[in-house]
């Protein structure tokens, strides 16, 4: 089964992400951006769902930490902020997709599919 690490440092948030994708996937979570870039250096994950907006290291900054070692690894930025700015800095960190919260699911699991053929 393919595993999914979700970035979110809010509980109710990684509840309903996790809810949403254990039917399909592996559903690892980090608090933050520290303990994101750490779970993709422990290996065996398959993709990274990254909150940008996380205390201690924010997102788009765990997001250019991974791409440069690890550029081949499918990142979705998620955030509750869906300025056409945030969008940009989003994919200028690297990200590989841009959803916003709250999450539509079908889209969610659609854009997933989408990255991890």
């Amino acid at each position: 089964m393919r595993r999914i690490l979700v970035a979110e440092d809010n509980d109710s948030n990684f509840i309903l992400m996790g809810y949403l994708l254990k039917k399909h996937y592996e559903v690892i979570r980090a608090i933050n951006g520290i303990d994101a870039v750490e779970k993709v250096e422990q290996g065996g994950i398959d993709m990274v769902l990254m909150d940008l907006k996380m205390p201690e290291m924010d997102g788009l900054q765990a997001t250019r930490i991974i791409k440069e070692k690890y550029p081949d690894m499918p990142i979705i930025a998620l955030t509750a902020n869906a300025f056409s700015s945030d969008r940009e800095q989003a994919f200028e960190a690297g990200c590989d997709e841009f959803l916003s919260k709250p999450v539509n699911s079908e889209l969610c699991l659609e854009t997933i599919a989408k990255l991890l053929k």
